[in-house]
């Protein structure tokens, strides 16, 4: 797959790195279908993110429940950038009525855990200096004003 997107953009006299053809694939194929939830927290038909999937299911194997199966999908970067676990970087995305609506309606909660939604917000980003002051402090501001003034920069 890797050499026909190579080959794609060399005709077009625009080499791009292996590295970078390689994380967009990656997150391709980074969703899986549930087909049975088993004792999980999942729905059938529901897509989530591999990780996500893992670690449902090692909760559920650890609790002697039945874990749930799934099967892989590859879905275009838009389709991915959509069914992210952040309600907040999928809105920002596209279809953000949509993304919204639905995440009212089944009360989600964005944990802030990615970049994307910590830049929205201004807070700093999980990475870096931001990732250890994220790591001590666990009831981090939601204000970019009073995380300065506590840590005296302001």
């Amino acid at each position: 797959m890797l050499k026909e997107i190579q080959k794609i953009y060399s005709l077009q006299g625009a080499p791009i790195h292996d590295k970078h053809i390689e994380v967009i694939v990656r997150q391709m194929f980074s969703r899986v279908r549930i087909k049975d939830a088993g004792s999980t927290n999942f729905t059938t038909g529901e897509i989530v993110e591999k990780s996500r999937f893992r670690e449902e299911n090692h909760l559920a194997e650890k609790s002697k429940k039945t874990p749930a199966s799934a099967v892989q999908l590859l879905l275009g970067i838009t389709k991915v950038a959509l069914t992210t676990e952040s309600l907040l970087s999928a809105a920002s995305f596209q279809e953000t009525t949509r993304v919204l609506i639905n995440a009212a309606v089944e009360g989600k909660r964005d944990t802030l855990r990615g970049l994307k939604e910590n830049v929205i917000i201004g807070r700093l980003i999980p990475a870096g200096t931001g990732y250890r002051h994220r790591k001590r402090s666990t009831s981090a501001s939601l204000s970019p004003v009073k995380g300065l003034l506590s840590r005296g920069l302001v």
